[in-house]
């Protein structure tokens, strides 16, 4: 179903940017979300009382809620209709920002937190509808996305400069309920202005294969868990850890021979889509799992920890500020540059943009100065790369796959976030730090942060190998359909 608008009018002759508009609403509503929380996170780790490193397991959480919603959504939009699916998940997303702002313990707020991961679905649904409005244009549709992720980032700018001013003078509670009035605005626009033809077919998931990825993914967060709590010399979590790769095998044999998997395999592993799909597993641990460690590095009082900026909620906003203007010019000149140079060209220099800007946090974290620099260095690459990767998927994909292909980018970034946001939780745990009695905090070890910079620009430097990989084998590739499954109009 596709809800008001479903008359049949072709695609072509619907107006762009008519519906680029209201979907730009949608984005900085996803901006707010992405930005809003960060430079108070010391303010919620001490209103539930909880260690500041330990903020990174509401990431975590998050993240594999997004990892296992992405693949179920992203199919439905393909079968019932991207628009049915956008203005559903944004729903629930706006009752999740309604239960943080006032969830009265940590148990509450960590599953309303987990709930909101259903925003993550917003932008690649969004590009398959614009995909299919041009009728598959490339070129105009790495342009609307372009707009969306600067929009996406405009909202960002804007919502941490508010968050890092407005808890200041307002009472906690008060400021994050501003969030959750901006995604209900967002519903109301999905509601009105995106209109999207009816999607032939009845809706099939894959269920089994739902299954069985919850229980891995459970499971690797689980032995996470438990390694954080126990040590690396404890069996008990390499033991659920492995487990957990384990249930990839019958995973994997399953996919390949369901007539409608939850994870198409074969168009995943096609030459011209695995490059992409793996630069957005090793990228999420960037532009997903370091915004936390930043802002508690940041926050940080040097005279109690040793290192760190001391600085405020509204100084750390600015630093966000400049973050986010990066990766909004990222994103809205990387169709200038991908036009001269060619979009795997492009994605692999912001690929190696990121890794270099992580990099230079090793010799240099002493001062604002050095970290703004390092963060627009990393951000201009990063918002290349977040409007890159969902438009070369679609690209890619074969007919009828278009939502699968670039939900799968935001899932295999979600994981990869996910599974880093745990690891720099357990970088940064706070065995043997300072305790800090008038913040009610412990600072993590230096060391966990060195661990933290350096893992993300390793992973940023690989993926560029990889997508140096993807322009080799040429832009394209004839994908093999999962069986039974019969391509269609895009």
């Amino acid at each position: 179903m596709s809800g008001r608008g479903a008359r049949s009018v072709p695609s072509a002759a619907v107006p762009l940017a008519g519906i680029v508009g209201f979907l730009v609403c949608v984005e900085l509503a996803s901006g707010v979300l992405q930005g809003f929380y960060t430079p108070i996170f010391t303010d919620i780790a001490d209103r539930l009382s909880i260690a500041h490193g330990d903020v990174n397991w509401f990431e975590a959480a998050q993240l594999l809620v997004s990892a296992l919603v992405v693949p179920v959504l992203s199919r439905l939009g393909d079968l019932v209709g991207h628009r049915a699916i956008l203005l559903g998940s944004t729903v629930v997303t706006a009752l999740a920002s309604w239960a943080v702002a006032f969830a009265p313990s940590f148990g509450t707020f960590l599953i309303a937190w987990a709930l909101q991961g259903f925003y993550v679905v917003w932008l690649p649904l969004e590009v398959a509808i614009i995909h299919r409005r041009t009728a598959g244009d490339e070129r105009r549709t790495r342009g609307a996305a372009g707009i969306l992720v600067g929009a996406l980032e405009l909202g960002v700018i804007i919502a941490a400069l508010a968050s890092g001013a407005l808890v200041t003078s307002m009472s906690l509670t008060t400021v994050l309920m501003i969030p959750a009035v901006i995604v209900t605005l967002a519903a109301v626009a999905i509601y009105f202005g995106v209109h999207e033809p009816r999607t032939p077919g009845a809706a099939r998931i894959d269920w089994r294969g739902f299954a069985l990825l919850t229980v891995a993914l459970a499971l690797l967060m689980a032995g996470l868990v438990v390694l954080r709590l126990t040590g690396p010399a404890d069996l008990r979590p390499w033991i659920v850890i492995i487990a957990a790769a384990a249930i990839g095998v019958p995973f994997v044999r399953w996919e390949l021979r369901a007539t409608a998997p939850l994870v198409d395999l074969r168009v995943l592993g096609a030459r011209g889509q695995w490059p992409i799909q793996l630069t957005a597993f090793l990228f999420g641990a960037s532009v997903l799992g370091a915004q936390i460690p930043l802002s508690t590095y940041a926050r940080t009082d040097p005279a109690v920890a040793g290192y760190g900026l001391g600085a405020s909620a509204s100084t750390l906003s600015l630093l966000i500020g400049g973050y986010v203007l990066a990766l909004a010019v990222g994103a809205l000149t990387y169709p200038l540059v991908a036009r001269r140079t060619g979009s795997r060209s492009a994605m692999t220099g912001a690929a190696v943009l990121v890794g270099v800007g992580y990099l230079l946090f090793l010799p240099l974290h002493s001062g604002m100065g050095q970290l703004t620099l390092n963060m627009v260095i990393a951000g201009l690459g990063s918002g290349a790369l977040v409007a890159a990767l969902p438009a070369a998927a679609v690209a890619a994909a074969p007919s009828g796959h278009s939502g699968f292909a670039a939900g799968m980018t935001n899932t295999t970034k979600t994981i990869g976030g996910a599974i880093a946001s745990s690891i720099f939780a357990i970088a940064l745990a706070a065995t043997g730090s300072i305790q800090d009695v008038d913040e009610r905090g412990i600072y993590p070890p230096f060391s966990g942060y060195l661990t933290v910079w350096t893992i993300c620009g390793v992973t940023a430097l690989i993926a560029a190998v990889s997508l140096v990989a993807l322009a080799r084998g040429g832009e394209g590739a004839s994908v093999p359909l999962a069986k039974g499954v019969v391509a269609g109009d895009k």
